[in-house]
């Protein structure tokens, strides 16, 4: 048996993510199983909460490990606890990493699978250029290293475009006086406001910005949108929303169509929303096996060699029937109308 200990937080901002990430987990792990396993044996899940913090995350990433006794670790968690459960995890077992993230990560004992910033953002950014003749840009994002990084990577980007950051603002969790923030877009006069929130920080900020009636004339662009958000906004406060992924449900394609089968047939017709954030999961699971299987076991030393090597036989991103371990994928450009993503490929 080898056990695979999940980290998602199941409270705080990013527990939204949650239920979307633990039934991809539990997708991917059946879909093992049932193939055979993984090198001869059953895999088995341990979920686990990995709460609000990069502490209360590392506590929970020592506990799988040492009284769980878990073989290898994917976490979907805020970029403020990526390189905490890296310190506790101490690379006695493999770590994988799911979500989208900042780029530049130099810690050998993690392994990502998503998207970087500058990834997500040179195709909305370029759009929006081209298409809509944006110029004037306000970044909005909570205080943390994933919105601060990410927004450092957009300036670079937003004037090789030919654009200009008029405003920024950082706002700590759990703000919710945006009128003061809104009167501060609105003197600003952005063509385009960036938000970089947390899963539900995004839904205030979105929500408020919308009922200000700021949507009609200002639009907004984001890689920090999913459709969980997009049905706690409401369609009434989607209006000149657009957002680059790698993962949309609504994109159709035939590792996508395939997955959304399996989904629906495993958890029926009202599973938690997918989304790129849940999805991840499913991506980080058999980023893991293949790495294993090409490895022949589960040295992390090992995994990280097979990195960028390793063809993964299973995902619902791209459009190739097999990937590389840990390699980018595609990333789409969506126009959302209600609660929906129009992906507006090519760009």
């Amino acid at each position: 048996m080898i056990k695979i200990g999940l980290l998602t937080p199941r409270q705080g901002p990013a527990g939204i993510w949650s239920a979307s990430a633990e039934a991809s987990a539990i997708l991917a792990v059946a879909e093992i199983n049932v193939a055979g396993g993984l090198i001869g044996q059953e895999l088995e899940l341990v979920l686990a909460d990995a709460g609000t913090t990069g502490r209360s995350a590392a506590l929970a990433a020592a506990d799988i490990v040492d009284i769980d006794e878990v073989d290898a670790v994917v976490a979907l968690v805020p970029s403020y606890a990526r390189r905490a459960i890296s310190h506790a995890v101490a690379g006695r077992v493999p770590y994988i990493y799911t979500p989208q993230f900042e780029g530049h990560e130099s810690d050998r004992g993690v392994v990502t699978v998503g998207e970087t910033s500058k990834e997500l953002l040179h195709p909305g950014i370029a759009w929006l250029a081209n298409k809509k003749a944006v110029r004037r840009y306000y970044l909005v994002g909570n205080d943390y290293v994933w919105p601060r990084a990410t927004f450092e990577e957009a300036r670079h980007i937003i004037q090789s475009a030919g654009g200009i950051v008029v405003g920024e603002t950082i706002l700590p969790f759990g703000f919710d006086d945006y009128e003061p923030l809104l009167d501060k877009i609105r003197r600003a006069q952005p063509d385009v406001v960036m938000p970089y929130l947390l899963g539900y920080e995004a839904i205030g900020f979105n929500r408020a910005f919308s009922e200000a009636g700021l949507a009609r004339k200002i639009l907004r662009f984001s890689s920090a949108i999913d459709e969980t958000i997009l049905y706690g906004l409401g369609a009434d406060c989607t209006e000149n929303l657009f957002v680059t992924s790698a993962y949309f449900s609504a994109l159709r394609s035939r590792n996508n169509d395939a997955f959304l089968e399996r989904y629906h047939s495993c958890f029926g017709e009202t599973p938690p929303p997918m989304n790129g954030f849940g999805q991840s999961c499913y991506e980080g699971i058999h980023c893991l096996a293949c790495l294993v299987a090409s490895a022949g076991g589960l040295r992390p030393g090992d995994l990280r060699r097979r990195v960028g090597r390793a063809m993964q036989v299973r995902t619902a991103r791209g459009f190739k029937a097999r990937i590389v371990a840990g390699g980018s994928q595609p990333v789409h450009f969506a126009e959302v109308d209600g609660h929906e993503f129009r992906v507006r490929d090519p760009w």
